[in-house]
């Protein structure tokens, strides 16, 4: 369970974050490349893309993260990656050498880069800034236009859920099964973390690539950022992603298909519609032709309608997420 707790003067300076930071983006798609979790099964083609488009030239990058934790000086907000660069490149020297000392821990070999970076040694920072463009330019560039289009929608949704209802139940929303009581702000987590901003406030930041658990920078010069998933979706696919590779989406349309991989289990219109970032009329419209096709069955129960795919579905290439 991660709890954050809140002064009153935190509360005053809760904000959310008004455009998409990229290296944050990127760290996140970056970890659930690494270790995309219980959510394998949804993002499995994803990332098996994201994995074939990694240049040789990102391959630093993995040397940042040898268990999975990043060292924290890399977690910035810059709204642009030469301003986020700028934050990572001003970070304190002792700063830098704590937090690789802490990734790499005592006895780990570390590459002549880091042990490079350790000593501040401008060679090793160039290298850095070159590894995290390439994996920008091959993860995020195809997209970066709909993930900016997402954040305002994500942001739209938080500050009419704030005019609303009410500063809580904005905070309550981002999380299913959070809860806050003025005091302290509980997420379902599988790590116990307790986090206490002490006045320095919150900034809420949400990532379309990381589908499970939320991601916190705690650095006591600035306040707490919680980059948290905006709902368990498929994280954004390029236009063009569709080819020979992917004959189920080139005969359906992206939409559709990943609408039918999604059916691993049934699956209500709203639901279908959160995870493909999409309406609920659209998502209707997408089920009812696939219904049409014999592809998938609805069933309705009350004012509930749930979706599941035909046996004739199952027999379709590439219906699996995970293959």
């Amino acid at each position: 369970m991660l709890r954050i707790h809140v002064t009153a003067d935190d509360l005053a300076r809760v904000r959310f974050a008004p455009r998409p930071a990229p290296l944050q983006e990127l760290h996140a798609a970056l970890t659930t490349v690494v270790a995309p979790g219980p959510d394998l099964l949804l993002v499995g083609r994803w990332r098996a893309r994201a994995l074939r488009s990694l240049p040789a030239a990102a391959d630093p990058v993995a040397d940042l993260v040898p268990d999975g934790r990043p060292p924290a000086f890399l977690d910035v907000l810059g709204e642009t990656l030469e301003e986020a660069f700028a934050w990572i490149r001003a970070t304190r020297p002792e700063h830098v050498r704590a937090e690789l000392e802490r990734v790499y821990g005592a006895g780990r070999p570390a590459p002549r880069w880091i042990r490079g970076l350790h000593a501040d040694e401008a060679a090793s920072w160039r290298t850095l800034r070159r590894a995290q463009r390439a994996a920008y330019e091959a993860v995020l560039a195809p997209v970066w236009p709909q993930v900016q289009d997402l954040h305002r929608e994500a942001f739209a949704r938080h500050a009419l859920t704030v005019a609303e209802h009410g500063l809580a139940a904005a905070l309550t929303s981002l999380a299913p099964g959070s809860r806050f009581d003025g005091a302290v702000w509980e997420w379902p987590s599988a790590a116990e973390r307790e986090v206490r901003p002490a006045g320095r406030g919150l900034v809420l930041l949400p990532s379309f690539h990381h589908p499970s658990g939320p991601l916190v920078q705690d650095v006591p010069a600035g306040p707490v950022v919680l980059t948290f998933p905006a709902g368990p979706g498929l994280p954004p696919a390029p236009d063009t992603a569709d080819g020979p590779d992917e004959p189920l989406a080139a005969a359906l349309g992206r939409t559709r298909a990943d609408l039918l991989r999604l059916l691993e289990e049934p699956h209500t219109t709203t639901e279908l519609a959160r995870a493909l970032r999409v309406s609920n009329a659209t998502a209707s419209e997408h089920a009812a032709a696939l219904r049409a096709a014999g592809l998938l069955t609805t069933t309705r129960t009350g004012r509930s309608v749930r979706h599941a795919r035909t046996p004739v579905a199952e027999l379709l290439p590439d219906v699996r997420p995970g293959n």
